[in-house]
């Protein structure tokens, strides 16, 4: 399906079905079924930008959406565990080698890396699914995925507000520079942590 195919088919969803239709897609995205979800995102951005969504309810939906979607992955993990997400993972968009480079980020980064994880397409679902395989404490998956949640809800469907009929430059930047925006917000983490860590120690 084209692109503009594609938009077609998600605005006839949103003006037929409204915020109904905004939770389901982005429980289906984060499910890791075929939603594009910055894209969609961002052009739920745009549209309210034409004032045809109240932002607040948009904002409010997308975001129930997410937690609602990557709360079903971490339930599978757990209930199904491993052998059942790497048989069927290609339905839903997970791959060995992806669930691999998720279980060392995971490892590596704790917690934090469920809020980074939003921002990599592809990868934060599989953290969800990865968190309930490896039995991670619901309560704070729940917690560091709701952060997650709002943040990457609030910075895609902001830039699509602000950029109106522009939206869509920011799908090919994602595309592009993806993982470059990763490093940089671990970095950024990495300092925080540590320059904080360095003031408890000496004050």
């Amino acid at each position: 399906m084209k692109a503009g195919n594609t938009m077609g088919v998600w605005h006839e969803a949103v003006s037929q079905y409204g915020y109904i239709a905004i939770f389901t897609l982005l429980t289906m995205g984060l499910l890791g079924l075929p939603v594009p979800d910055e894209v969609l995102v961002t052009y739920l951005g745009y549209i309210t930008s034409l004032g045809e969504m109240s932002f607040t309810i948009t904002f409010l939906s997308a975001v129930f959406g997410s937690i609602c979607g990557i709360s079903i992955s971490y339930f599978i993990g757990v209930k199904l565990g491993e052998p059942f997400v790497r048989k069927y993972g290609s339905k839903l968009k997970v791959r060995a080698h992806t669930i691999e480079r998720t279980k060392r980020l995971f490892s590596k980064y704790g917690s934090i890396f469920l809020i980074i994880s939003y921002f990599i397409p592809g990868v934060r679902h599989v953290a969800a699914y990865i968190s309930g395989i490896t039995k991670y404490s619901f309560k704070h998956f729940l917690f560091f995925a709701t952060i997650g949640a709002v943040v990457w809800v609030t910075v895609f469907l902001s830039l699509g507000n602000r950029l109106g009929a522009n939206w869509g430059i920011i799908a090919d930047f994602i595309r592009k520079y993806s993982w470059s925006i990763v490093g940089t917000l671990i970095l950024i983490i990495v300092v925080c942590i540590t320059y904080y860590r360095y003031r408890k120690q000496h004050t």
